[in-house]
């Protein structure tokens, strides 16, 4: 296979790529969030504990972040055919990948928040702010930069979730991967996957570094 043949393949398999994991990225944030948010509200000597309500809660983010993504990817296929009415494509792959980033990226958001000086905190108590205040105008304001850490090691390993989302259908560079570089002893194509792969995750990272550096100063 010469470039000619191999550079269209690369453009659309890092597009499908590209698009699984800024879907994957967007869902994880919009439900890790809240999530890491109550793991550290509701538990003892949090704004609101329920100690029990927060076991339960850590409990089902541990389960879900100890399955091996491969494992957690075939033992969902039905709600992933729930929700995205097929199990194969890059959107039917969006649901495995938000599904296994989640937990991951909340316990991330719990470490996060964790950092925030519980003095910072009681002065807003001090000042009368309610809880919701307080998480709002002071536990996440603190705490974006070690978010946007967390959104970037999030955003990394989905890379890798979704090369590995390829070996069943999902398309994207793991699927090139596995078609053309292992499946056709095309060791060209598998050469290109890996460094358009190495490239993006320099890019993710950089980029993310990059801002969270802008929001520490701040």
């Amino acid at each position: 296979m010469n470039w000619d043949e191999l550079a269209p393949l690369l453009w659309v398999a890092a597009g499908e790529t590209l698009q699984m994991v800024g879907l994957a990225t967007l869902f994880t944030v919009l439900l890790g969030l809240p999530l890491g948010v109550a793991l550290v509200v509701f538990d003892r000597g949090g704004l609101r504990p329920l100690p029990v309500f927060k076991s339960v809660l850590g409990a089902i983010v541990n389960v879900g972040r100890s399955l091996p993504f491969i494992v957690l990817m075939i033992a969902i296929i039905p709600f992933t055919r729930l929700v995205a009415g097929t199990t194969i494509g890059t959107a039917a792959m969006v649901v495995p990948l938000t599904v296994g980033a989640v937990p991951f990226f909340a316990r991330l958001v719990e470490t996060a928040l964790r950092e925030v000086g519980t003095d910072v905190v009681q002065a807003a108590q001090a000042m009368g702010a309610g809880r919701t205040a307080i998480v709002r105008k002071v536990l996440l304001p603190e705490a974006w930069p070690g978010i946007v850490a967390g959104i970037t090691v999030t955003v990394v390993a989905l890379v890798g979730y979704s090369a590995m989302a390829g070996t069943v259908g999902g398309g994207g560079l793991g699927d090139l991967a596995v078609r053309y570089g292992y499946l056709r002893f095309e060791v060209p194509v598998m050469i290109a996957t890996v460094v358009v792969l190495i490239v993006l995750v320099q890019l993710i990272q950089s980029l993310g570094d990059l801002v969270a550096r802008r929001l520490s100063h701040k």
